[in-house]
């Protein structure tokens, strides 16, 4: 690449590619905001964006400072990508060719919030911000000029055919949804399209239950009501932001229970699809007769096929990133050397203020006004050039006289 990146930048990535949910569980940082602004004491800018099946970490700093950094947290396992990989990389997030269902739209949503997070604790700057909102536009470019999301399925509808996999068909079944977020919307609105003879939708907050079970002709039920709903299910997929789980064995062992039918050797079967990050369900639950607990780690299926679909529309996608990349270095080229004319000017500006105060002290108390003037900008031109001049000198004694001629001229003459 002949430009280029002139500003260090680093990404950590830990994924579903590498690691199962598990791992990935035990890789996210539960307060985002803490973790944030303790990382802005240690790098210029930064982004955390945490899904179900990733958590990133884009800093305005080096790889090596990155990799240190997340030692002291107790993280290991991330891939590092710098300078133009990072970017390279934060287009394929953007793009959707990294996600788990090739294509999906909710990146793009993941990646504004996490911006938005960051910097509402103040923990991004001028060049991480403008990285995330270059990669968005170039994923948004990508899904109009590509058909990577056409029929696209998200991890919220991939758990509906899965459900519907292990089932045969979901006709006639009862659906408890459990989550009123943006995975819950995406869940119920695969679910609406099915024959099925109940939808139940629980939230912790049930205005939000009400308002998304109204939407696909569902019923919205109480949290409190979580287990006796469970009972009157065939499927329930749970996709709460809840930090901690929320569905136990000991509860759903004695659900089970009830679920016997006469002169049956077995409970009726209970499918369990968490696809929450951290997880809704206990494992144990997995042990207890009847019930079959799935996770995202059992949509990989899913999305090895999806990805055979859209192998083309991926290559396609790829080879728009390759080609927008020498620009996108150059956006973040001209972005950085912005950041650092701002201080130029912010510096220039308390100096001529300076200035001109005591020139105004002057001309109040009677002395000379072309004098004054004479005085201040010979001062302004002194005091302006006097850090410049011994910059360049520094250059020719660290460099050499040519480097430091260089910088006069682009100064002088202009920059072409």
């Amino acid at each position: 690449m002949s430009d280029s990146l002139r500003v260090k930048l680093a990404l950590a990535s830990f994924d579903h590619k590498n690691h199962d949910q598990s791992e990935l569980s035990k890789a996210r940082f539960e307060d985002e905001t803490a973790f944030l602004k303790k990382a802005k004491e240690n790098f210029e800018g930064i982004i955390l964006l945490q899904t179900c099946n990733r958590v990133e970490i884009l800093v305005h700093g080096s790889k090596n400072k990155l990799a240190e950094f997340l030692k002291k947290e107790n993280r290991s396992g991330f891939i590092f990508f710098e300078d133009e990989g990072a970017l390279l990389h934060l287009s394929k997030l953007a793009a959707g060719t990294e996600s788990l269902i090739v294509g999906e739209d909710q990146i793009l949503g993941q990646l504004k919030n996490a911006l938005l997070i960051s910097e509402d604790a103040k923990a991004s700057d001028c060049v991480v911000s403008q990285s995330v909102n270059a990669a968005i536009r170039l994923g948004v470019r990508i899904r109009s000029s590509t058909k990577i999301n056409k029929g696209a399925v998200s991890i919220g509808s991939a758990a509906v055919l899965l459900a519907e996999k292990l089932l045969g068909d979901l006709d006639g079944k009862n659906i408890l949804v459990v989550g009123g977020g943006e995975m819950g919307k995406l869940v119920t609105k695969s679910l609406a399209e099915k024959h099925l003879r109940a939808i139940y939708v629980t939230n912790r907050t049930y205005e939000n239950a009400v308002r998304l079970a109204d939407e696909i002709g569902g019923r919205a039920m109480h949290l409190d009501q979580l287990y006796s709903c469970i009972g009157l299910s065939d499927v329930v997929i749970s996709c709460t932001s809840a930090p901690h789980e929320i569905i136990k064995a000991e509860r759903l062992s004695e659900i089970m229970e009830d679920r016997f039918w006469p002169l049956d050797e077995a409970p009726r079967k209970l499918i369990i699809i968490d696809i929450a990050q951290p997880c809704d369900v206990e494992k144990s639950c997995a042990e207890i007769a009847g019930v079959n607990l799935f996770t995202i780690d059992d949509l990989k299926g899913i999305s090895k096929q999806n990805l055979n679909s859209r192998a083309a529309e991926k290559k396609h996608a790829e080879e728009i990133i390759e080609e927008y990349l020498p620009e996108f270095v150059k956006l973040i080229n001209k972005t950085a050397a912005g950041d650092v004319l701002a201080e130029l000017y912010s510096w220039a500006e308390d100096i001529r203020k300076r200035e001109l105060e005591k020139a105004v002290k002057k001309l109040e108390n009677g002395a000379d006004a072309e004098k004054i003037i004479n005085d201040l900008t010979c001062s302004l031109t002194k005091k302006l050039l006097e850090d410049a001049g011994s910059a360049i000198r520094r250059t020719a004694e660290e460099k050499d006289v040519s480097a430091a001629r260089e910088v006069v001229d682009k100064i002088t003459r202009g920059c072409n």
